[in-house]
């Protein structure tokens, strides 16, 4: 009987124990293992063969497991979820993240008062958060910039606009993952806000979005469009959204990406 125990502890001390995240299946086949090494009811090479087909199975399921469609929201405070009571489970990337489900995996990589421009006052592509977004190695970008890029001090640069947008989209593109890469047109905003200027983001900042998409081939999405009726009740301050507008703007992304309207 000693000698029976020992059998089964083995096994379940062996390297096999990290994987024991079993479906039905494999708990089945495996407690079956189990049992007939306790019983000495199969030989000792039968069970080395065994152990490795269990190890395979587990690993594959392991690995599937990490197969979810890896979702990279780029973009400033609207992304990051400023003036939300909870931006975990309120900004739009947690609202999409909710969308798309179990398969996916949304990480939020937005940083409050960050421009697109490399002479702004806070370039987006000098912090630390845009090396995380690029080391996260997406299968999917949404770049959602150039609010901030409107205020008087930034658009001073903004003939400098899409050579950087094409800067940071290629830097992406050229990923090992070579992730599609969608450019957001930048929601209205309440002008005189935080300085921004919502004639510079009509007129100036969505024309070079669409002139690099066209120039590079990438889809855009329009979140100006589909949030200018919701103008401004969809807001907490003129310019982020609240509750709502997070929604409307992951409801607009998850259309773009998937091609189907969100049923939340």
């Amino acid at each position: 009987e000693k000698v029976r125990r020992w059998e089964g502890e083995k096994i379940l001390n062996s390297p096999l124990s990290h994987f024991l995240t079993f479906s039905p299946s494999h708990l089945l086949t495996f407690s079956l293992f189990v049992y007939l090494c306790i019983q000495k009811r199969i030989t000792m090479q039968s069970r080395k063969i065994i152990t490795i087909i269990i190890a395979a199975m587990l690993t594959l399921t392991a690995a599937a497991q990490d197969k979810r469609v890896k979702v990279a929201c780029i973009g400033n405070s609207i992304t990051e979820g400023y003036a939300l009571a909870d931006p975990s489970k309120d900004s739009y990337p947690a609202v999409l993240q909710q969308m798309l489900g179990k398969g996916y995996q949304v990480e939020n990589f937005g940083l409050s008062g960050h421009t697109l421009l490399m002479k702004g006052n806070l370039p987006y592509m000098a912090a630390q958060r845009y090396k995380d977004a690029l080391a996260f190695n997406p299968d999917i970008v949404t770049i959602k910039l150039g609010t901030n890029d409107s205020k008087p001090e930034n658009w001073a640069h903004g003939d400098e606009f899409k050579r950087d947008l094409t800067a940071m989209a290629k830097s992406f593109m050229e990923l090992p993952s070579r992730p599609r890469v969608y450019l957001c047109l930048p929601v209205p905003a309440e002008t005189g806000k935080f300085s921004i200027n919502d004639s510079v983001i009509t007129n100036g900042v969505i024309p070079c979005i669409r002139e690099v998409a066209a120039e590079l081939r990438l889809p855009v999405i329009d979140l100006n469009t589909a949030m200018r009726p919701f103008f401004p009740e969809a807001y907490a301050d003129g310019v982020h959204p609240n509750e709502l507008g997070a929604h409307v703007i992951a409801a607009c992304i998850y259309c773009a990406l998937t091609g189907r309207d969100s049923d939340n």
